[in-house]
């Protein structure tokens, strides 16, 4: 590529990252928008990165324009992508650690286990899809001819319908390389939905059960407990910032996600189910970030570090996995995904709504929190906040989202590993 009749020459590794910054700077301005409370947010850079892909590195779409399909070195794209994702979930795993056991024993019978009903009413939604696209209405499309596509499509829609950068990256671990493409395709198709319907529904509810919030905020602040405060102690940090520990962890993570344990007669040269880097980053994250510490060394990096890399894995992770699946986007899409992509995301709110209000007696706020936990949905958090008037809703988000988390990742594997 050239600039200005040549005057900047870009090319190569230089070009790429042109096109990357210039997909976030879009990304992020799209995201920015916001149409009566409601902004796509990071999702803008990832619906940036899937009309990139489709119209500039597919020959389908750029055959419309007359240009050469820009063609990117697909190691670049995994690099930017592997990075990414260890940036997103090994910092979730910090942030959520010091609260994630504690909660898990005070609260199973609500919010954990709130967080496992959500996530497996969308397992059997997206189950549900499967045998009725299989034995009823057909696949959807006609590139995909087998029932292996299909399955790669559909926990693509179940990833992007409960927003989960994990479960995205885990079902493009477990299916064949050949099928990773369709699983982009499915998230990118489920995620706008997935972001606005759970947006909504948390600033719908309360309308329409002409809830009083004031009083609704009472009732969350009442069973609020003021943790006792830890003595102080002076810890030894290996550099300001924790990236040492940081990295100890994403090394760890990765070593650990690639534990292969069989689940056929033929050992490891038959069917294996393994964590990924995902799952691995998450669980020794979360471990390192509940202990805090070993002896007077520090296990926890700042937090200002963690925010900063939770958002550049996440972006960095989106625009990766966005280009390649924007690329076969034109040629796969067919509007029952889409459909397929709203049931996924509707019936595990109002299953896990109806359980938590009518099963666990979960006051409103905390239902809707535990709702936005379960949904993995951070930007729904932000809504339901600002809808609800207070910050305490976080609670009930941050006990539910790590189980979630995990469950998600493990149910997406398990649809792929079932046929």
């Amino acid at each position: 590529m050239e600039l200005f009749g040549g005057v900047i020459p870009i090319t190569g590794v230089s070009f790429f990252l042109f096109c990357v910054f210039s997909i976030l700077f879009v990304g992020y301005a799209l995201g920015r928008i916001t149409i009566k409370g409601v902004s796509l947010g990071d999702a803008g850079v990832f619906i940036i990165a899937l009309l990139f892909g489709a119209l500039f590195c597919s020959p389908v779409a750029t055959d419309l324009f007359t240009i050469q399909p820009i063609e990117f070195d697909n190691n670049w794209l995994s690099v930017i992508e592997s990075f990414g994702l260890i940036l997103f979930v090994t910092s979730v795993g910090f942030i959520a650690g010091p609260k994630f056991f504690a909660n898990m024993k005070k609260n199973f019978k609500s919010y954990v286990l709130l967080g496992l009903i959500i996530i497996l009413a969308g397992g059997l939604s997206a189950l549900g899809c499967i045998m009725l696209g299989e034995h009823v209405i057909g696949y959807g499309a006609d590139t995909i001819k087998d029932i292996d596509g299909f399955v790669a499509m559909i926990v693509g829609l179940l990833s992007g319908s409960l927003t989960s950068t994990p479960a995205f990256s885990a079902a493009k671990a477990t299916v064949a390389p050949e099928y990773e493409s369709l699983v982009s395709v499915g998230h990118g198709i489920a995620y706008i939905f997935g972001v606005v319907g759970v947006v909504l529904f948390v600033q719908l509810i309360p309308k329409l059960s002409k809830a009083d919030m004031e009083a609704e905020r009472a009732k969350i602040a009442v069973k609020q407990n003021e943790s006792k405060t830890k003595k102080a102690m002076k810890l030894l940090h290996l550099d300001h910032m924790g990236v040492c520990v940081f990295s100890l962890a994403a090394i760890l993570g990765t070593v650990f996600g690639k534990i292969k344990i069989p689940m056929s007669s033929q050992g490891l040269d038959g069917t294996c189910f393994s964590l990924t880097t995902t799952g691995g980053c998450l669980l020794v994250s979360l471990i390192l970030g509940h202990f805090g510490r070993v002896g007077k060394v520090s296990l926890m990096p700042q937090e200002s570090t963690l925010k900063l890399f939770r958002e550049l894995g996440l972006v960095l992770f989106l625009v990766g996995a966005g280009i390649p699946g924007g690329a076969d986007f034109v040629a796969n899409f067919n509007g029952m995904y889409f459909v397929y992509g709203i049931i996924m995301t509707i019936i595990p709110m109002i299953i896990g709504f109806i359980f938590a209000k009518y099963v666990l007696k979960l006051p409103l706020l905390n239902n809707l929190g535990s709702i936005t936990g379960g949904m993995t949905s951070t930007p729904a958090l932000g809504t339901l906040i600002s809808t609800a008037g207070t910050e305490d809703v976080a609670a009930a988000y941050a006990a539910t989202y790590p189980i979630a988390l995990i469950a998600v990742v493990l149910v997406s594997q398990f649809l792929v590993l079932m046929f």
